[in-house]
């Protein structure tokens, strides 16, 4: 699906607010990574540091920074948690995340505490109207015009 010029796959689960992508995998586990809207906002991705294998987070809280040249921000989670793996590829190379952040450039791989993980999250056609009404509320006009 595409809003603004900007892809989101259809299968995916979005936390609108806070840029990040949620893929159910095996066990009940979640895979998670940056939106294109937040690839762009940061400009470009040069580092990547998540929350170690192990760790728990909290909802509204970082899992993961990231640092572009003049930026540095949290990667927030939508529910409690714990850190199951990390892409060490994204952080040997960050350019994974600007190029493939639906792809290669996943963040890391998390164990949602209850299964009320999908509570603040969106997808599907919800997903085209959710980041439509942001990026009006924003002023962003889409992918590659800013």
């Amino acid at each position: 699906m595409k809003v603004r010029g900007c892809e989101f796959p259809d299968h995916l689960f979005y936390d609108v607010p806070h840029h990040t992508w949620y893929a159910p995998v095996e066990g009940g586990l979640l895979r998670a990574g940056m939106t294109i809207i937040g690839v762009a906002l940061a400009r470009e991705v040069l580092v990547f540091t998540p929350k170690r294998a192990g760790r728990s987070f909290e909802k509204g809280r970082a899992f993961a920074t990231v640092e572009s040249a003049k930026w540095v921000g949290s990667v927030r989670a939508a529910f409690d948690g714990e850190v199951v793996a990390v892409n060490d590829d994204a952080i040997r190379n960050p350019a994974l995340v600007n190029d493939d952040c639906y792809g290669a450039g996943w963040l890391l791989v998390a164990k949602p505490a209850d299964d009320s993980w999908r509570a603040a999250l969106v997808t599907g056609d919800a997903m085209a109207g959710a980041y439509e009404a942001w990026m009006e509320s924003e002023a962003f006009a889409g992918c590659g015009r800013n």
